[in-house]
């Protein structure tokens, strides 16, 4: 450990919270990765920071008995690990919103990252995430899918202060040390638009920033990959934008075929939800995602299959599996209770389809567009455009539409 820095910090345990104002919370199973805990403490708090331990192991915890209708039953450790981490998370939230951490870090091996994936679960974007973990890539590429964590996989296991863990740790505690949460002090002065992209709807999204940036609004663009997605939905939910431009829905064309690039059963609700404004485009929902061919299920194999990159297998939907994914957007999309339309691109949906392209099909196009029609409840505009999806004239009525909206609603933090 480096003593170079101040060493007269001390670890507070969960209780004195007092006492830390912006402290590192250290969230480990003390019962097996105690000695890793107290050495990155030790590390951190010789950089100037406090730190606060939270435990989340099992050796010392009763499980709770929970009726199951044949009388009282013992957890199982599936449930045991559920109520360390909803218990775990509210403590966290209770520190955050004293303001007695501003960032926070895990050291754990398998069953320790899924539940500090569940513990930072409700922390703000950006709040400092920071786990250092042993456990399988897997495992670590779907904490990633879900929230904002700095990933730091040992390579090593996680058994005692080694020479090749050692270094991992003082990494990791003098980069989390240098971390503060820093939340705004004021309200946005600029209104904020979600959009949503994919390499093959980039000039979209290209020309809607651009344009928003002339009326004064900030643009977020989301890649539309699946983790991209659900993050969006996320954000919207916790009144992050103030309008959706959401040109990109090829993530629900992966939910009902079976891509990899689904977002999951919330996809295309939060806006409904939470009266955002939202514009509704099928951008690139003439495709399906999968890894390299190999990776494509065999009941796909006489499909048409295009190899984006060596590690991205595009398929082209049918008209059967576009009217699925219309239908499915009219469902979803028909519990807008703000402002809301679909915008139609008549020439394209993404770089692929268009006139001589590899994925065009106009049939399986339409039956996209007649699924939304015929399924979207009244209020619910649809407006075709003669262009492809891709043209600046396009992005120009997807931006006036959601200006518009943005005017007509609370201007007292915009310049739009």
């Amino acid at each position: 450990m480096s003593d170079h820095c101040a060493d007269d910090q001390r670890s507070v345990r969960v209780g004195n919270s007092s006492e830390l104002a912006g402290a590192v919370a250290i969230v480990a199973t003390l019962d097996t990765k105690g000695g890793e805990a107290s050495y990155l403490a030790g590390i951190i708090e010789a950089c100037g920071r406090k730190t606060v331990l939270i435990d989340i192991g099992t050796s010392n915890l009763v499980p709770d008995k929970q009726a199951d209708g044949m009388g009282g039953r013992v957890a199982s450790p599936a449930e045991l690990l559920k109520q360390i981490a909803a218990s775990t998370r509210k403590q966290v939230g209770g520190l955050l919103q004293s303001g007695a951490i501003g960032a926070i870090v895990g050291v754990a091996g398998g069953k320790g990252s899924a539940v500090f994936g569940e513990v930072v679960s409700d922390l703000p974007y950006g709040f400092p995430k920071l786990l250092v973990s042993s456990a399988r890539p897997a495992l670590l590429a779907e904490l990633a899918v879900h929230n904002d964590i700095i990933l730091y996989p040992t390579l090593v296991d996680l058994l005692g202060i080694n020479v090749f863990t050692a270094r991992v740790l003082e990494n990791a505690g003098r980069a989390v040390a240098a971390m503060q949460h820093a939340p705004a002090e004021h309200a946005r002065k600029r209104k904020v638009v979600a959009i949503t992209a994919f390499g093959v709807t980039t000039p979209a999204a290209n020309h809607c920033v651009a344009r928003l940036a002339d009326a004064g609004a900030d643009a977020i663009v989301f890649p539309a990959n699946g983790a991209g997605g659900r993050k969006m939905e996320q954000l919207i939910a916790a009144g992050e934008f103030d309008g959706v431009i959401d040109l990109t829905t090829t993530e629900l064309a992966d939910e009902i075929v079976g891509g990899t690039a689904s977002a999951g059963s919330d996809r295309l609700k939060a806006a409904s939800r939470h009266l955002v404004p939202q514009v509704i485009a099928p951008g690139a929902v003439d495709m399906v995602n999968f890894g390299p061919p190999s990776s494509v299920p065999d009941q796909f194999r006489g499909r048409q299959l295009y190899s984006h990159t060596p590690y991205t297998t595009l398929m082209r939907t049918t008209a059967s599996e576009n009217a699925s994914v219309g239908r499915l957007t009219a469902e979803r999309l028909s519990h807008a209770e703000g402002p809301a339309i679909v915008l139609w691109p008549v020439k394209g949906v993404s770089d692929y389809d268009r006139e001589g392209g590899i994925f065009r099909d106009v049939d399986a196009d339409r039956a996209w567009l007649d699924a939304v029609k015929e399924n979207v409840h009244p209020h619910i505009k649809v407006r075709e455009l003669n262009c492809h999806i891709n043209d600046p004239e396009f992005a120009e009525a997807a931006v006036t539409w959601i200006l518009k909206q943005l005017r007509q609603g609370d201007s007292s933090h915009a310049d739009v």
